[in-house]
């Protein structure tokens, strides 16, 4: 069973990485733009970019979507941008990655494994895909706020970069190899 969680800024191509990779491979997708309550959606499209507190609810409510497909034993790939450390420990643990100086309860749930996916690219290639882009509720105008805000994946996270300057199947194949030789997922 694997969870992948596939991030990076708006417009790096998190959902069409991810959706492909799950069609590819007969998994469930999910959207975490699916998931943004109505006040956030309406916030970006304002130009207003999202605080802290206005994404834990909405990662946690991510973890339990994540939670869930591991409790079910089903293969899961969710497209999020996950741009802080604290955004991705929280899609680990869920809300007790916020209370991380509360000691572990008997019984609590386990930290989920999961591969983070980032997909890293220059902010002019990112921002001239999102001009091209329509109908979406996040304007290109918040692009630099996420490179701002955003920390790259490191050691110790599981997590491996893919460049977004290759093709899409050069892109698949790498996030595939990562998954299936085991380089995804150390003991």
């Amino acid at each position: 069973m694997v969870l992948v969680v596939v991030m990076g800024v708006s417009g790096s191509g998190k959902t069409t990485a991810g959706s492909r990779l799950a069609a590819k491979l007969g998994w469930k997708f999910y959207d975490a733009d699916d998931y943004h309550p109505p006040e956030n959606k309406k916030k970006m499209a304002e130009g207003i970019p999202l605080s802290d507190e206005d994404r834990i609810p909405w990662l946690c409510a991510l973890h339990d979507i994540l939670r869930r497909e591991d409790l079910s034993r089903q293969d899961a790939i969710l497209a999020c941008s996950a741009l802080k450390k604290m955004y991705r420990q929280v899609l680990v643990s869920g809300a007790s990655a916020i209370e991380s100086n509360q000691p572990e309860q008997p019984g609590e749930n386990k930290a989920l494994k999961i591969l983070f996916v980032h997909l890293d690219g220059p902010i002019d290639i990112i921002a001239g895909r999102l001009e091209k882009r329509r109908g979406h509720f996040m304007p290109p105008e918040l692009l630099k706020s996420q490179f701002d805000i955003l920390e790259p994946p490191s050691a110790p996270e599981n997590f491996i970069t893919v460049s977004l300057q290759k093709s899409l199947p050069e892109m698949l194949l790498e996030i595939e190899r990562a998954i299936f030789q085991g380089e995804a997922f150390p003991e």
